[in-house]
């Protein structure tokens, strides 16, 4: 926990730093202009983005995540083995939002509350927004788990949302996130996993952007490995449209970190979309 601290601190002086830095070169964001989201969508590419939705506005979330591209033509492309996300987010006020989705992976059922804590203007550098989820995994048997119980299916996640919009093209992100599973694999010393995500956007053109993001896992190193995501964001005025390349396919909030299985290096990575239409 110590190491997730100071990782967070070391972040935030960071931060800073570059700010000082890029106010002498570029145009920044005033403090004095309205207040305008870090980023387009609600998500950086895997990972949730500080963006809320405004009050009353209504998401609908459509994900895929197709099989291992590596698989060629056998499964073309991985299109054969695609995991899928249905989902909805509703902006209870302009500060928090409420989400349900159901997941084919796992079969998983999941809620989650979104809320934002500070806004980037004059009195904070930094938006923040905290964000916590509740996963039940419904694909869990009792022929596999005789003394399986109802709770021993739900997974736990709390995050820390730090953005910071630099310039009109680019905001970073930290992410600093912490799961707790019930139910986990005998080979793994504990319960609880500590993560911390970095990630950004870079605005190409008016509707277009890049955004990367990359989690690195302090515990357990040996088994579980870092997810790395790249995509791009597209704005059609009506809704956005996210492309998706990343190491793991899960796209349950507590699954894309710890269940990322594709190695970059050998060319084995999963490609997939989000995409959000408001009304």
């Amino acid at each position: 926990m110590s190491k997730l601290l100071s990782f967070i601190s070391l972040f935030i002086l960071i931060l800073s730093y570059a700010q000082d830095d890029l106010l002498k070169e570029i145009d920044t964001v005033k403090a004095e202009e309205p207040y305008s989201p870090s980023f387009k969508a609600l998500q950086v590419v895997t990972a949730q983005s500080t963006k809320l939705p405004s009050k009353k506005e209504f998401y609908l979330d459509i994900s895929h995540r197709f099989g291992d591209v590596s698989d060629g033509f056998k499964n073309f492309f991985g299109l054969d083995n695609a995991t899928t996300k249905l989902g909805v987010v509703y902006g209870l006020t302009d500060w928090m939002s409420l989400n349900f989705a159901r997941h084919t992976y796992q079969k998983t059922y999941e809620f989650g509350a979104k809320y934002r804590l500070f806004k980037q203007e004059k009195e904070s550098p930094f938006d923040i927004v905290g964000y916590n989820v509740l996963d039940i995994n419904s694909e869990l048997k009792k022929d596999d788990f005789p003394k399986l119980e109802f709770a021993d299916r739900f997974a736990y996640l709390s995050q820390l949302l730090i953005s910071r919009r630099f310039t009109e093209n680019l905001t970073l992100q930290l992410t600093p996130s912490y799961i707790h599973r019930n139910l986990i694999e005998p080979t793994i010393d504990s319960k609880d996993l500590f993560s911390t995500g970095l990630g950004g956007r870079y605005k190409i053109s008016k509707r277009v952007s890049i955004n990367a993001e990359y989690f690195y896992n302090f515990e357990n190193k040996n088994f579980y490995k870092n997810p790395l995501s790249v995509g791009m964001d597209i704005d059609t005025g009506g809704h956005v449209f996210q492309l998706v390349f990343s190491n793991s396919q899960a796209n349950t909030e507590t699954g894309y970190i710890s269940n990322a299985t594709g190695d970059w290096a050998k060319g084995h990575f999963f490609f997939g979309f989000n995409l959000y239409r408001v009304f």
